[in-house]
């Protein structure tokens, strides 16, 4: 009965359309049947059909903006944080091994210092943030730097810069979206950016904004060139806080995911990309804090000229991002991670093995690119299989399972670089990338797609979308 009863109703439906003035019309109303001309000034008859007006309202449009209005305040807080973080980065080991006259080790105690204090900090931001207001736990964190920054600049002494780490997160584990100074933001940003994006454009977004940050912080590193290595300190305070700015006006609309998670797929996911940015973070600690100190202590490279190549080095990282869109869609984000850090791997005992200051700088120039062309598609990839509702926790966890192991790292070339072993971070890194490229595989497969066979599409009802009412008997 209820098979047949379904069937002539299709066929009520079509003989409706089919014509209009028939019997069936007046049960299912005819779409043209109600049409008028519009009038004379051009607007819309009362009984035209919605869909006929071919000039929307402001309410179709106000999402667009409003979305458009959130990127920006977002790009405007990235971006002078950026070039804030890119002036301590360059700073930072000048003021601790020219001006101070400490050692590397010393330097690498401080990079302990802001690697564990972000860990820590990126794990209570993170609950923070799921379970009060993300924009709110980002402006939170976003006033850590311009009060870190101003504390060295009021006493640039060493125990001070210690004080300030830890407010700041002075890490330099490698590139500003990858943590790096005043990296406790990062994994709410990254919660903020799946707020305010899809599935299908969130790789773009994630590439745009690090691009901005790239080149910021790019400029930033440039600035130190034109400011003694304190004054430095107090640009960047400045800067910092004038980004802090923009959050007061950021309002994040609910997170729509594409389709849900279970809760074991969820936590597995978390495990297998933290057991992965332990790692990532290990091998990062090894040498991207030391590349400085490595042309400073081989080559005796003046911080003037550093700070230009550090730039450079900045601005190619940046332009690297925007491949990754490209790299996700045509290799899935495991072959691209696969690809640009094995190449980084073989570069890097290149300049370990061969002393040759012009070579030394193009790879310096080429590895930072290298090592974050892909790390837009492993955020999204990320996102995409937790829980919408502990994407910030989920963030976190990752994040402190990266800086814990790069804060361990730190140490140990620290050590080795007060023993002139110069050359071993380098081949401890080939070992530890080997592997980590390795588990890549083994957890999310050739394509990356392994870990989502848990992972279920949102229902029609989930959508908003009218289920089909079952017939009554």
């Amino acid at each position: 009965m209820c098979r047949k009863r379904r069937e002539t109703l299709s066929v009520m439906r079509i003989m409706s359309k089919v014509h209009p003035s028939g019997p069936f019309a007046a049960q299912f109303g005819d779409p043209l049947s109600t049409r008028r001309k519009p009038e004379l000034n051009g607007a819309p008859s009362e009984t035209q059909p919605s869909w006929h007006n071919t000039h929307p309202s402001q309410d179709h449009l106000k999402p667009d903006r409003e979305q458009q209005l959130r990127l920006i305040l977002l790009i405007a807080f990235r971006c002078t944080r950026a070039a804030a973080g890119g002036m301590i980065m360059v700073a930072l080991p000048y003021l601790v091994l020219s001006n101070l006259h400490a050692g590397s080790l010393a330097l690498a105690a401080l990079y302990v210092v802001g690697v564990l204090s972000t860990a820590v900090l990126s794990i209570g931001v993170g609950h923070l943030a799921d379970r009060w207001n993300y924009g709110k736990a980002l402006l939170l964190t976003g006033v850590m730097v311009p009060i870190s920054a101003w504390i060295v600049y009021a006493d640039p002494t060493y125990w001070m810069i210690c004080a300030a780490s830890v407010i700041g997160g002075f890490a330099a584990t490698g590139s500003l979206i990858g943590g790096g100074v005043g990296g406790a933001a990062q994994s709410v940003q990254s919660a903020v950016v799946a707020r305010i994006t899809t599935t299908a454009n969130r790789t773009k977004y994630f590439s745009v904004l690090a691009f901005l940050s790239g080149i910021s912080g790019a400029v930033g590193a440039l600035l130190v060139h034109f400011f003694t290595v304190r004054d430095a300190f107090f640009v960047a305070a400045v800067l910092s806080l004038v980004g802090c700015a923009p959050l007061l006006f950021l309002h994040l609309p609910p997170y729509q995911p594409a389709k849900t998670v279970t809760r074991e797929a969820s936590s597995r996911a978390v495990r297998q990309f933290g057991i992965t940015g332990m790692l990532n973070g290990f091998s990062q600690g090894l040498i991207t804090p030391f590349l400085i100190p490595f042309f400073v202590l081989v080559y005796h490279l003046s911080r003037q000229h550093m700070s230009i190549f550090a730039a450079l080095a900045s601005t190619t990282a940046s332009i690297s991002l925007l491949a990754a869109p490209s790299l996700e869609r045509r290799f899935g984000f495991v072959r691209s991670i696969t690809f640009t850090r094995a190449l980084g791997v073989v570069l890097l005992i290149i300049m370990a093995l061969w002393h040759n200051l012009a070579f030394g700088l193009l790879i310096y120039l080429i590895y930072p690119a290298l090592r974050i062309a892909a790390l837009p598609a492993q955020q999204s990839a990320l996102i995409e299989r937790v829980e919408h509702g502990s994407m910030g926790r989920a963030l976190a966890v990752n994040q402190v399972a990266r800086l814990s192991a790069s804060s361990a790292a730190s140490i140990c070339t620290g050590y080795l670089f007060d023993l002139s072993a110069l050359e071993f971070p380098f081949f401890i890194y080939a070992v530890v990338m080997t592997a980590n490229i390795v588990l890549y595989y083994r957890f999310f497969g050739r394509d990356g797609k392994k870990s989502d066979a848990t992972a279920l599409p949102i229902s029609a009802t989930d959508k908003g979308d009218a289920a089909p009412q079952k017939c009554a008997n």
